[in-house]
């Protein structure tokens, strides 16, 4: 049996703190990336989550922008 690999995403749903963490960005530039439309987020009651899937997109997203040289 091997171990998980570390920051696996293992959950469909992760708090603000944990996008945080994941993606090594600040409480502001998280809520500014969700403001400008580059991270996508749900609400459950009162409650914003980041989709581990919106978490892969926004990585992707960087990625293509650093292959054509710059953001928009």
């Amino acid at each position: 049996m091997t171990a998980p690999a570390i920051d696996a995403p293992d959950r469909a749903l992760y708090r603000i703190t944990e996008a945080m963490r994941l993606l090594s960005l600040s409480r502001t530039v998280i809520y500014e990336q969700i403001r400008a439309g580059r991270l996508r987020t749900v609400r459950q009651g009162r409650t914003r989550l980041v989709p581990a899937a919106a978490i892969t997109a926004y990585v992707d997203l960087l990625e293509l922008e650093a292959m054509r040289g710059g953001t928009r």
